[in-house]
């Protein structure tokens, strides 16, 4: 019993980080699994959102007159909660013009894709160490959130249990949305059969210009939830970008809940040997990449997708 009560809340910890993980992963799967691009830009698109969220909640907006005046007196709760909306709105603008730019790489080798997201992802970088500098940041929180509680002689981080819960949230109603929806189903054969779906009269221009917004408001929105945990600075996206590409191949490309499970057993490694044997944290994430994938090359619940041609 002693040793369940010890590792009980590395268990929580870790499961918590997983779903993060897993939202993380969220918009980069969408976009690969639909378009059949690795998107680069993932990483730096999910730092522009908590930057943008950031000038949300720290910015006086009363020079804009009535409206930015009245958006100054709002409870602090209350404009934390537009800026999760706005803030993914404005990156969403970012990641469809960067699609645009796309365009022209479709229907070729791809590398062509990998260059120019890897440059975007370069020139956001770059533009936010010009616009916000290079030191470190931090994203307001509305007072309820912050501090923590006791709980079966334990104490947990209110955040920490807001940003695992909003994950799980925000994971289940991405769900609902591909299942449930005729826009989900348009997205999920969309990744099955692109020429299908053009053939049934579907603008498949629009189809993907509106995933990749869809993918990189996600991306935002990660970003704006982990930014109290990992701080905010110009790189935090590579953090991001590195578990997002190991969870879509542990889980798989072509499922959803696959990335899903592989990003909560991630979560567990992370959290479980972290707290007993800290040096072997993040190696942990990669030596379970590669057990699964010596036995089950697509990841765990992947299926063939036109990459592997």
């Amino acid at each position: 019993m002693e040793i369940i009560i010890n590792v009980l809340p590395h268990i929580i910890n870790g499961l918590g980080l997983g779903l993060l993980f897993a939202l993380i992963a969220l918009g980069f799967m969408l976009i690969v699994g639909v378009m059949e691009v690795i998107n680069l830009a993932h990483g730096s698109l999910f730092a522009l959102g908590a930057y943008v969220a950031m000038v949300m909640m720290q910015s006086d907006f009363s020079q804009f007159g009535a409206a930015g005046a009245w958006y100054v007196t709002l409870p602090p709760g209350l404009r934390y909660g537009i800026a999760i909306i706005l803030a993914p709105a404005c990156v969403a603008m970012v990641g469809m013009a960067l699609e645009v730019c796309l365009r022209r790489t479709y229907g070729k080798i791809p590398l062509y894709g990998l260059l120019l997201t890897f440059g975007a992802a370069m020139v956001l970088e770059e533009s936010i160490r010009v616009i916000w500098g290079t030191t470190e940041q931090t994203l307001p929180l509305p007072q309820t959130l912050m501090g923590s509680f006791l709980f079966g002689g334990m104490i947990y981080s209110k955040y920490r249990l807001f940003a695992a819960g909003f994950a799980l949230f925000m994971i289940i109603l991405v769900w609902l949305f591909l299942e449930y929806t005729p826009y989900g189903a348009i997205i999920k054969a969309g990744a099955h059969d692109p020429e299908m779906v053009r053939a049934l009269g579907i603008n498949l221009t629009r189809l993907r210009l509106l995933v990749f917004g869809f993918g990189t408001s996600l991306a935002a929105i990660a970003g704006i939830i982990l930014a109290p945990i990992w701080g905010l600075r110009p790189h935090v996206g590579v953090d991001a970008v590195l578990p997002a590409f190991l969870i879509i191949a542990l889980g798989g490309v072509g499922s959803f809940w696959g990335p899903v499970i592989a990003g909560i057993l991630v979560g567990l490694a992370v959290g479980l040997t972290g707290a007993y044997a800290s040096a072997w944290s993040l190696l942990s994430m990669y030596l379970l990449l590669i057990v699964v994938v010596t036995f089950r090359v697509r990841g765990l619940l992947g299926k063939k997708s036109v990459l592997e041609k």
